[in-house]
């Protein structure tokens, strides 16, 4: 499989000189003793220039003309490694929630690893528009959705502002960040994710053939309720009021109590039936044992299944070269972004059926949407009704 037209070009060893290169359209550049903090900085230079479409210039001192770089005497000021080791360990302070770690940390890990591989020696105080924008080519090159390439980019962003907060670079370098628009749908080689939408229920019992009871359970909880996996996975027994006809459970954590809003929880008959089999003697233990994260991979293996592609994902062959693993993986992921679903769309798929059947506010009760707006798009019957109306006045 041929390497593709816009893979990041790789920092290598030229052996006869010692020196570090990278080859870039059909020409080796010496970069310096390899290995060596001014090989890895030119070599950054280098990809930027390359990504950007700026052309090459072996004998320039530095990446943005403009800043008199390697002639100050002062101190260059904390490189990107060390930016990068200051935001991590704030993010480890700020995104904690209930004494435990937010997804946010992760995300932010993600983000600046391409960042680090690309930038770690360069002083942050010279990081520009150019160098971002390489960065990003890296991230779309590992198969990234755009939504997600464009989040990323916006974390390094952060990175920055926190740094310009305290004082470690000044303001300007964040200033020409802000100048790097995102990606936008149809202008890039970056995949797009398909729109979330209501979950066919053939599909629903496909998926339910090749899961565990637990899983099943919490499917079907989930599409009585409109509840979000995080919130039933965080039940425990002493949290549901049992004593009226329907159900109820009053979370004190959930996604948006830091806006001050509250959410309750509903649980009719149906959904009494399935909770019953959960509750335990332990008050405080977690009724259903299982992780986010596994109940999601456990769905999207049950997808695998469903479409007889489990197998074929996973038996990336030995004797492929790493280029065409990477790609390999790419068309991978990208098959699952169009054929698997996750538990959020369940609720989804609950929002939509309450909605044809009993109207916008029932959704806007069920959900916890403080804004009627918000529960507008939960409608195939809308779209149904519009082409209807077309076909009859159009």
């Amino acid at each position: 499989m041929p390497r593709q037209k816009n893979a990041i070009p790789s920092y290598l060893l030229h052996k006869k000189s010692g020196q570090a290169r990278v080859r870039i359209d059909g020409r080796d550049h010496l970069l310096g003793p390899f290995g060596s903090d001014e090989s890895r900085i030119r070599y950054g230079e280098l990809i930027a220039k390359r990504v950007s479409g700026v052309p090459l210039d072996p004998l320039a001192a530095g990446l943005n003309r403009g800043t008199n770089r390697g002639t100050e005497s002062d101190d260059p000021g904390p490189s990107i490694a060390e930016l990068v080791v200051a935001f991590l360990s704030h993010a480890e302070q700020h995104y904690i929630k209930n004494g435990q770690p937010t997804s946010e940390q992760h995300c932010i890990r993600s983000a600046v690893r391409p960042l680090r591989e690309l930038y770690a020696l360069l002083p942050a105080k010279d990081f520009g528009p150019l160098a971002l924008k390489a960065v990003r080519a890296k991230m779309v090159e590992s198969g990234l959705a755009r939504n997600t390439v464009n989040s990323n980019i916006g974390r390094i962003r952060r990175m920055f502002r926190f740094a310009v907060a305290d004082e470690m670079v000044s303001v300007d370098v964040l200033q020409r960040l802000e100048a790097v628009s995102p990606l936008l749908a149809g202008r890039t080689e970056a995949r797009d994710l398909p729109p979330r939408h209501a979950v066919d229920q053939t599909d629903i019992d496909a998926v339910k053939k090749n899961v565990t009871s637990l899983v099943r359970d919490l499917i079907d909880v989930q599409l009585l309720t409109g509840a979000r996996s995080g919130e039933l996975l965080a039940l425990t027994t002493c949290m549901i009021d049992r004593s009226g006809e329907v159900w109820k459970s009053k979370l004190t954590d959930h996604k948006c109590q830091h806006k001050g809003k509250s959410r309750t929880l509903y649980f009719g008959p149906k959904a009494q039936l399935i909770l019953a089999k959960y509750l335990l003697a332990d008050p405080d233990k977690q009724l259903f044992k299982i992780t986010r994260t596994a109940y999601c991979r456990a769905i999207t293996r049950a997808c695998e299944l469903a479409y007889g592609m489990a197998d074929e994902l996973r038996s990336i062959s030995k004797d492929l070269s790493t280029v065409e693993r990477d790609e390999f993986r790419r068309q991978a992921a990208k098959w699952r972004a169009e054929h698997c679903w996750s538990p959020h769309w369940l609720r989804h798929t609950a929002a939509t059926r309450v909605r044809e059947q009993l109207g916008i506010e029932n959704v806007q009760s069920l959900l916890g949407h403080s804004d009627a707006e918000m529960s507008r798009h939960y409608s195939a019957k809308m779209d149904k009704l519009a082409a209807l109306t077309a076909a009859a006045c159009g």
